[in-house]
């Protein structure tokens, strides 16, 4: 028997075991553990039959990642192979390779399997889609690599660039030797992390874990530093290296000034203007008191005449006719008077300036009230809205089309030629408030231009026959857009990106007289005969009302008189909400059925007469507020006709300024989530048709405040939109990384400091905190209600008394209830806003949305004072009244045209500030799950542009100014003195405005097209020198990264 094999299996032996697989036995371990069972079969589909879904599985793979022994799991692992069997098989550790060619290479490639738990990897084999690793291992990865003196510093972007070993180990090149700039930056930087140094190639956010907030602070650290070069929040995002600013910002040659043309003298330095005096502050709020209190007795007396003419009719048909000629009457009054006092008080305006709170400046005041609440203004998107400007003196050609309603004041210095359009929510500024001057100047539009939504033209711009701007872009005084060009970003420079998103259609000027003729027709024969007539009727025939107006005793001193009021004010305001819900509901449904997307429709047709009242009736600010910032949102916009299955419900998917062309094109990817502030484009229009699309905005997506978001927009899946940024419409699309500026440049999608925040928004106590969120918001929104409620039992009340003291008064009661309107409108609402709070105020945090701080917070924000009597103290002294009432702390003569704010008690406002139209200072931001908040102060003296954003943290010195259209990122400083503009804003390449010193006598605002003598004004020659720059030969200011940069051909003012 010997030499021959033995049979152990016929001899009686035992078979052997299985080998063990300590891969797979620990992938069915953790699993069990996961689904919280005993064990799971190895051979069993995760989803089939153990009943995972991907979130288990996403736990899964975390935890997977967590033991050191096992090869790390990525969700798409998990769908390739569905079985534990299948996963241990795929991911097994592969075998030794062939010693690497270098020693960074086999270097790398250790340091990597160490953190993978392997024996080694492959140095060709892909980090994520072969080897299963995901940004939170490659993350380690770089760490580890950094503290190995023998390999060069590895950065996440570097990973994502070069995604194998040896691709890494080709592309890093041995770091250079460091530099006195490079020490520098990386001193200040250790200083502002508190740490003893830091890598000059280490990644600042995903390496060191700073976020903007820190960077913010460290740009203004190193502009502090005389041997150190300036530093922009932009530089850091392009630059996100100490070694990489170092190398980008190094001193540049020193360069030869251009020459001065020779046909062109050297500009002279202009005279400085004075601020106004506290006297003469005073004098200009009681003077507009005073304008005030005539206009409400005026209107009062063209009331009591047109009602009593109303009464005194028979008969169904002379009711009618009798409220026609009154209603039609009122209308034509209200709108002709601001046309009149444009005419009389200032006849043509001319570029010049006019000192704040002067003689001058109270007719402009009166003159821009007027203009704007002239009710023509609601005919944007109509020809009767360009004959309104017509009529003010604006030279308008032939069939433009101007959806925005922010009028121009200056009109005779507005041009706009023959079939242009301009998106709603634009600013063209043919004027502006900055040192204590109004200055005025002139916007040129040529033919066929296009400007798209929530744009900014500034004074002294220009744009050509065909020239586009794009959505949230500017022009910056003295540009120009050749003619022809596309521009866009905040200044506005030239893109290929196109604008106009649908062909031209017949649509001749008989179509649009037809289309204006039918407004009146409805305006006058409907509108408001029946608005008149009822009112008339309600207070004369209903028998309690009529006792009112008989006079006798008055009533308002007995219990029925506030009893009836009470009982009117809840069924008017809550039966008014349920048939406005109802109408909002099921009437712009009816008329999508007509509407079809991507077909071009002739404008003022019926199409187009039903696509804006879709777009009207679904925009309903008071809903908005009602649901916003809570779970309750999403069910408000799904009725509406959002399309967002499936949907992820975070408690705060949307903000409480949502707004949309067609909530029935709209459609929201799962789990994102969307802060205050976005506008939705689903129309585009030419200055003949229009035409409706469908906007896509992608999953897992956040999006930050006051965003346009249009239907060409080209980001997709899991992007970070930054606030105030420009989206982009050409190019890749955006996938898995985050956007910021205008124009939009990359940023990481989120910053390591918030995942705390983010995992909380996906661990086992998910459902716990969305519950009790959900809670809190539904108790705000019952405040909310009753806080309206009690308002419009007040309104109630004020009527009543007025009908009651008529007999007596006569237009005298109608005056005295205007007058009891405003204050008691401003009182409450700041009232409200501060028990909000308990009267505390809000505080700087930085938590997760699923805390109580932030849910208080967004009670707050629901509860704020959003009166729109706010308006009639825009340019007053009595704004300033309103802020402290509401617990800004604000210095002596705030000059504020329209501005707004959020957190009012960590806002700090300096002596002699100017606020322009449109400025926001947003004390907070909420980045995902994260909300984030701080102090913002405005230095004496500053002036914030039309239409900027100043963010939480910002510290603005004394006599700086920010430019038009801008955003001032958190954290920043800005230097006193210094002018910045740009989004994100940085220092612009241009003069910074001299201070102000006592001026030679000159007069105030003159009539007509000659100055009065002695005015307090200036031609538009001499204060375009307070820019440092004469507007037909110079560069238009630009931001800048230091000192050194220069503006480029593309930004020169009419270089083509």
């Amino acid at each position: 028997m010997l030499g021959h094999p033995v049979d152990v299996i016929s001899a009686g032996a035992v078979a052997p075991a299985p080998a063990v697989d300590p891969v797979l036995d620990g992938y069915a371990a953790v699993l069990a553990e996961v689904l919280g069972v005993a064990s799971v079969d190895p051979d069993a589909h995760v989803f089939d039959d153990l009943g995972a879904d991907s979130m288990v599985m996403a736990r899964f793979c975390a935890r997977v990642r967590k033991q050191a022994g096992l090869p790390a799991v990525s969700i798409k692992d998990v769908y390739a192979h569905p079985t534990v069997r299948g996963l241990a098989t795929a991911l097994a550790p592969a075998p030794a390779p062939a010693p690497a060619a270098d020693p960074v290479t086999s270097g790398l490639a250790a340091v990597l399997a160490e953190v993978l738990g392997v024996a080694s990897v492959d140095p060709d084999a892909h980090v994520f889609d072969d080897l299963g690793a995901d940004s939170m291992v490659m993350a380690r990865f770089c760490a580890r690599v950094r503290k190995q003196a023998g390999l060069p510093a590895v950065s996440i972007k570097d990973v994502y660039a070069h995604p194998t070993v040896r691709g890494l180990a080709t592309a890093l090149a041995p770091a250079p030797a460091a530099n006195p700039v490079q020490d520098g930056l990386a001193a200040v930087l250790a200083e502002v992390l508190g740490v003893a140094s830091v890598d000059p190639d280490a990644h600042v956010f995903d390496d060191l874990g700073a976020d903007s907030m820190v960077m913010a602070r460290f740009c203004a650290r190193v502009r502090k530093q005389a041997g150190l070069p300036a530093v922009s929040i932009k530089d850091v995002y392009a630059h996100p290296t100490v070694r990489g600013l170092a190398t980008a910002l190094a001193p540049a040659p020193a360069e030869v000034e251009a020459p001065v043309p020779a046909d062109v003298a050297p500009v002279a330095a202009s005279s400085p203007v004075a601020r106004a005096s506290h006297a003469e502050y005073v004098a200009t709020g009681t003077m507009q008191v005073a304008l005030f209190l005539a206009y409400a007795m005026v209107m009062g007396t063209v009331l009591q005449r047109g009602f009593e003419y109303i009464w005194a009719g028979g008969g169904l048909l002379e009711d009618y006719r009798r409220a026609a000629l009154v209603g039609g009457a009122a209308f034509i009054l209200t709108c002709t008077l601001p046309i009149l006092a444009k005419w009389l008080l200032i006849g043509r305006w001319r570029p010049q300036q006019i000192r704040i709170w002067s003689a001058g400046y109270l007719r402009f005041w009166f003159v821009k009230t007027l203009v704007s609440a002239n009710p023509l203004v609601l005919f944007a998107g109509s020809p009767i809205y360009s004959f309104y400007l017509r009529a003010l003196g604006a030279k308008v050609g032939r069939g433009v089309v101007v959806f925005s309603r922010h009028v121009p004041v200056c009109t005779d210095l507005l041009t706009i030629g023959d079939g242009t359009v301009i998106e709603k929510d634009g600013f063209l500024c043919t004027h502006r408030a900055v040192d204590g001057v109004i200055q005025t100047g002139r916007v040129t539009l040529g033919r066929d231009v296009f400007i798209g939504e929530k744009s900014v033209l500034d004074i002294e711009t220009s744009m050509g026959d065909g020239a586009q701007l794009g959505h949230a872009s500017s022009l910056q005084a003295g540009q120009a857009v050749p003619a022809g060009e596309h521009w866009h970003g905040s200044p506005g420079e030239p893109t290929t990106a196109d604008y106009r998103g649908v062909a031209p259609a017949d649509c001749g000027p008989w179509r649009r007289a037809r289309y204006a003729g039918l407004q009146l027709l409805y305006l006058f024969g409907l509108y408001l005969p029946f608005s008149f007539g009822v009112l008339a009727y309600l207070v004369s025939e209903i028998p309690w009302m009529g006792r009112l107006l008989e006079g006798g005793p008055l009533a308002f001193t007995s219990a029925s008189f506030y009893g009836t009021a009470l009982l009117t004010s809840l069924v008017l305001y809550f039966g008014g909400i349920l048939l406005s819900l109802l109408v909002v509901m099921v009437v712009p449904r009816l008329l999508d059925l007509v509407i079809e997307p991507d077909r071009v429709y002739r404008l003022y047709g019926i199409h187009y007469v039903f696509h804006r009242a879709i777009s009207r009736l679904t925009n309903r600010k008071f809903f908005h507020e009602v649901f916003g910032d809570s779970s309750y949102i999403v069910g408000y916009l799904s009725a509406l006709g959002y399309r967002l299955q499936p949907v992820v419900q975070t408690g705060s998917n949307f903000g409480t300024e949502v707004k949309h062309d067609s909530p029935y094109l709209t459609s929201i990817g799962r789990g994102t989530v969307v802060a205050s502030g976005i506008s939705i484009v689903n129309a585009n229009y030419s200055s003949t048709s229009f035409s409706v699309s469908r906007t896509r905005i992608g999953g897992n997506n956040f999006l930050g405040n006051d965003i346009v978001y249009p239907p060409q927009g080209r980001t997709g899946d899991n992007c970070l939109l930054a606030t105030k940024v420009l989206v982009p419409i050409d190019g890749p699309v955006r996938e898995g990384v985050g956007l910021l500026g205008s124009p939009a440049f990359q940023i990481p999608r989120s910053v390591a400091r918030d995942d705390k925040f983010i995992r909380m928004a996906h661990d086992e106590q998910f459902p716990q905190r969305l519950a009790a969120k959900n809670r809190h918001n539904l108790a705000s929104i019952g405040l909310f209600l009753l806080s309206r409620w009690v308002f419009s039992f007040a309104l109630i009340l004020i009527a009543f008394a007025m009908v009651d003291l008529y007999h007596s008064l006569g237009a005298g009661a109608i005056a005295l209830a205007n007058v009891a309107l405003v204050l008691f409108t401003v009182c409450y609402f700041a009232f409200v806003e501060r028990a909000s709070t308990g009267f505390k105020g809000v505080r700087p945090k930085y938590c997760s949305i699923y805390d109580v701080d932030f849910w208080r917070t967004e009670r707050f924000f629901k509860l704020c004072a959003r009166a729109n009597v706010h308006r009639l103290m825009n340019g007053t002294p009595f704004k300033s009244v309103l802020w402290r009432m509401v617990g800004v702390r604000v210095g002596k003569r705030l000059y504020d045209e329209g501005a707004g704010m959020s957190e009012k008690n960590i806002v700090t406002i300096g002596d002699d500030v100017i606020l322009n139209a449109g400025a926001y200072i947003q004390c907070h931001s909420q980045e995902d799950y994260a909300f984030k908040s701080d102090a913002t102060t405005i230095g004496s003296g500053s002036t914030i542009g039309v239409a900027t954003m100043v963010h939480y943290g910002v510290t603005v010195g004394d006599g700086a100014v920010i430019g038009p259209e801008s955003f001032l990122m958190k954290g920043e400083e800005v230097p006193a003195g210094a002018r910045w503009g740009g989004n994100p804003a940085a220092e612009l390449d241009a003069t910074p405005f001299p201070a102000f010193t006592a001026p030679a006598p000159r007069a105030e605002l003159g009539t007509h097209d000659d100055a009065r003598p002695g005015q307090d004004t200036q031609t538009v020659e001499e204060f375009m020198q307070l820019f440092g720059q004469d507007r037909e030969v110079s560069a238009i200011p630009v931001p800048r990264r230091s000192g050194r940069h220069r503006a480029s051909q593309r930004h020169l003012a009419g270089s083509r």
